[in-house]
């Protein structure tokens, strides 16, 4: 297995000489207008009584551009609460959109173009562990509102140096929970090999599942890493496939997804048990390597699946269909990727009526106080809940099988809070 710390090393350069360069320009709360009554002081920078500007980071191209479609989900919510709902508390909804394309630096560029340039009131979904890792440093120096990042790590929530920052999706360690606890009963003698990104994903998912696997006779026998700047992972599928599993955790994202899927399909003399961490289980991840090549591909998901006809008639289901295709026509409302998009700017939403002052300290203390947020994209089951001692929105999450030309769901929702107890760090 290859062991590289230059990703971290780079963020934590990266981060700290933001922090320097923030502290000199004596930018902050400077330039924030202040805010009156029980509210004063605080920074309405972004805000006003009538609008409300957001900025978001996502890898619009590079190896991870698959993901960049969540902007348009994110971005057509935003459009139809603007035109149908007279925006979110009267306010009307700008939502810039920057491409880092899946690199730390980017990240940083554009980040500090959306505080400093466009005086964005919060930076909401940046993407991906290592673009999130370079900026959250700068952004909470700066006391700008993080909420809601795209990437599952569980840092997001076990950090206390960090309250400007915080998750959404399941953390990767509770995502993993759920496969070992599916594995401990369905398969309980199971021999795992794993494929894992080589970076703070792949090793919280796979560190969590050894964690949730240990004292059973669930074994990973086998592991092979990945670089995002990999060509390819051809090498890796060999070398696993040698293993004899009758298992294999694909922990990756959508690209090396698609390769990992198309390789285990090719190899007709190996047929483990395929489970696709959820950031890859999109079917836009899938179709390329054929339909009829991935039956049975297990994953996890906690928001409801555009493609499946059970939600035809869900009225949340039905809004978000006709919102894309009014706000984003170029863009297929059946990937889960948009619907993903659909549904955090949906919990942003909850977020920011709950505000108790219309500030970025209002924002900041609103997502630390989430109790049993209903969202109508997610699945039932499933709610946003956040308090002193627990900083992770979901843990709960429902397995799904790829049958046909869709997932799904079986079993019941796995809340792994009450099944396996906090995460921490």
């Amino acid at each position: 297995m290859r062991h590289t710390t230059s990703l971290r090393a780079a963020a934590a350069g990266i981060a700290a000489l933001l922090t320097a360069t923030a502290c000199s320009s004596q930018r902050g709360q400077e330039d924030a207008a202040a805010s009156d009554g029980a509210c004063k002081g605080q920074q309405t920078t972004g805000i006003t009584d009538k609008s409300i500007k957001l900025g978001g980071i996502y890898p619009m191209s590079g190896p991870a551009s698959a993901y960049g479609t969540i902007s348009k989900g994110v971005s057509a919510y935003f459009k139809y609460v603007n035109a149908e709902k007279g925006g979110i508390g009267g306010r009307k909804v700008e939502f810039v959109v920057r491409d880092d394309g899946y690199q730390p630096p980017k990240a940083v560029e554009e980040a500090r173009r959306l505080v400093e340039r466009e005086k964005v009131f919060a930076l909401f979904q940046t993407l991906g562990t290592p673009s999130t890792s370079a900026v959250w440093d700068y952004l909470n120096q700066q006391k700008v509102p993080q909420p809601f990042v795209a990437t599952g790590a569980s840092m997001w929530g076990t950090d206390t140096k960090h309250p400007w920052t915080m998750g959404w999706q399941p953390n990767y360690v509770a995502e993993s929970r759920v496969y070992a606890d599916y594995l401990k009963k369905e398969k309980p003698k199971a021999k795992v090999a794993v494929l894992f990104q080589n970076d703070d994903f792949g090793k919280d998912l796979l560190g969590g599942f050894k964690q949730a696997v240990k004292g059973s006779d669930v074994k990973v026998i086998a592991e092979e890493s990945y670089e995002v700047t990999d060509p390819s992972v051809s090498a890796q599928m060999t070398s696993l496939a040698r293993s004899k599993a009758d298992v294999l955790l694909n922990i990756t994202t959508p690209k090396f997804g698609s390769q990992t899927l198309a390789a285990d399909a090719k190899n007709t003399k190996w047929n483990p048990l395929h489970i696709v961490n959820s950031v890859s289980a999109s079917t836009s991840v899938l179709k390329p390597v054929g339909f009829k090549n991935v039956q049975g591909v297990v994953s996890a998901t906690y928001f409801k699946d555009p493609a499946d006809p059970q939600w035809a008639d869900d009225a949340e289901m039905q809004t978000y269909r006709t919102a894309m295709k009014k706000y984003a026509p170029d863009t297929d409302p059946s990937i889960q990727f948009n619907a993903y998009g659909w549904a955090v700017a949906s919990s942003l939403h909850k977020a920011l009526d709950a505000m108790e002052c219309p500030t970025r300290e209002g924002l900041r203390d609103s997502i630390q106080k989430l109790k049993d947020v209903k969202v109508g994209m997610l699945l039932p089951g499933v709610s946003l809940n956040t308090g002193p001692k627990d900083r992770f929105p979901i843990e709960t999450m429902q397995l799904v099988r790829f049958t046909g030309e869709r997932w799904v769901l079986f079993g019941e929702p796995l809340d792994t809070r009450e099944q396996f107890g906090p995460v921490t760090g």
